[in-house]
């Protein structure tokens, strides 16, 4: 049975796929979603000047608004309906999963099985609208300030209106693009929200290229430096690939049993544990984490004085909050360790794992069933979470540090690579799946055919 399931995986072919209706379907509804997503970037919000905008985006080139710009796929630069993105939803399933773990009514909801979940997406929404009104404001009233202080009329009519009809349109926008992402999950293939955050990062790899080009041709990047980033990104992708597919396996054993034979043999399969079981969780959550407060601490110091102590602290906290400043790679390295151990403590639970073993009779060789496999998956798991998270850092931060300090344009760094990697791998395994399971369908069809024959 293993050998016939090898040599299907084997066969998967593109003569397979061209069988495969159901999973064409998929891709092409995937496809037309994301060109849907791409189409709302280009949708600027009622009462922007959008010639005024392009000249005051060159002015404010540069800082962290250039991260969250990268995340939503340029759709911050033009001011679009979709400009902030899925980020403040992520905020919120942030703020939702640590009130989960925290507090014991939202706990025992989440132990509730499909209806507990959907009463936790429904406060996520809430707080994804919520999130999205506070960013919208300060969003709109920056834009009327900071344009006005650089003298560029980026909006036609300033004022409340203004501001509203902004936070309306910014919040429908958001809200959409989960729908949109639901929509790609239930219909589509791969993860919704995570195929939106990948294409927005994809978009922007020609400005990537483009900067790069014409910083080489200036001579304001030297060979060096082109070559040097070329081997970090093939370095990158083949790192990421490694430990995105490494596992820790432990071995199960199970009572021995009677065969046809009459012969007695025991079972044994594997447990496999990933390195990094969080997968691109972390530098998500981390990198929302960060963003929230300073876009609103940044468009709410475009419009504070900042000769008074309120503007001079703001310009303070935006000046070492710096993308590559040290004390902002701190914060997102220290982010991306919590979230990972975080996010693992949610995914794999070590007690109803080691339940679960009991019940089927499995145990692991060497270790008594029960508490003591429940103390030792903890122990295996805490280990390897270990190694991930130090590889998580690595990749998101290192990267990060090194194209601060050699001054290259460019903000391609670990972590757009890690999620573009990650999720396309992840799109890929789910197709190959898919695949998988019609060759299955289209041969118990013959066998049932040959059935009826006899």
């Amino acid at each position: 049975m293993a050998s016939r399931a090898d040599n299907l995986a084997s066969n998967l072919s593109l003569a397979n796929f061209s069988k495969a209706t159901e999973l064409k379907n998929r891709i092409w509804f995937t496809i037309g979603a994301l060109i849907v997503f791409r189409f709302l970037s280009f949708v600027p919000l009622p009462g922007i000047n959008a010639r005024a905008l392009n000249q005051l985006a060159d002015v404010a080139q540069g800082g962290i608004l250039d991260m969250f710009n990268m995340f939503t796929g340029g759709s911050l630069e033009r001011m679009s309906l979709i400009a902030l993105g899925v980020m403040p939803y992520i905020t919120a399933s942030i703020v939702v999963q640590l009130a989960a773990a925290l507090h014991p009514a939202l706990a025992a909801l989440k132990k509730e099985g499909t209806v507990g979940r959907q009463k936790l997406n429904q406060y996520t929404r809430y707080g994804t609208v919520f999130l999205c009104t506070i960013q919208g404001w300060f969003l709109a009233a920056g834009l009327e300030s900071f344009g006005a202080s650089n003298g560029i009329a980026a909006v036609v009519d300033p004022g409340y209106m203004f501001r509203i009809g902004a936070v309306i349109s910014l919040v429908g926008g958001t809200m959409f693009l989960l729908w949109l992402g639901e929509q790609i999950t239930s219909r589509g293939i791969g993860n919704g929200v995570s195929l939106i955050i990948m294409a927005g990062i994809v978009a922007q790899f020609p400005t990537f290229v483009s900067n790069m080009g014409s910083g080489y041709s200036e001579g304001s990047i030297s060979t060096g430096i082109v070559v040097g980033f070329i081997l970090m990104v093939i370095v990158l992708i083949l790192g990421i690939c490694f430990f995105e597919r490494a596992q820790r396996r432990l071995l199960i054993q199970y009572p021995k049993r009677a065969t046809q034979r009459g012969m007695m043999q025991a079972d044994r399969s594997h447990l496999p544990l990933k390195l990094n079981t969080a997968g691109v969780i972390p530098p998500i959550f981390a990198s929302s984490l960060l963003l929230l407060p300073l876009t609103i601490t940044q468009f709410a110091g475009n419009s504070v004085d900042t000769d008074s102590a309120t503007g001079g602290a703001l310009q303070s906290v935006l000046q070492y909050l710096q993308h590559g400043q040290p004390l902002y790679m701190t914060l997102y390295g220290l982010g991306i360790i919590f979230f990972c151990f975080f996010y693992t403590a949610i995914v794999f639970n070590p007690e109803e794992t080691s339940e679960n073993l009991k019940k089927n009779g499995g145990f692991i060789p060497g270790i008594r069933p029960g508490k003591r496999t429940e103390e030792y998956l903890d122990y295996v798991l805490t280990r390897i979470t270990v190694i991930g998270a130090i590889y998580l850092t690595v990749v998101c931060v290192v990267p990060e540090y090194m194209i601060a300090q050699t001054g290259v344009p460019l903000f391609l760094g670990g972590t757009s690579l890690l999620i573009v990697v990650n999720v396309t791998v992840d799109t890929i395994s789910q197709i190959q799946s898919h695949l998988l399971a019609h060759q299955y369908g289209d041969l118990i069809k013959k066998a049932k055919l040959k059935g009826r024959l006899r």
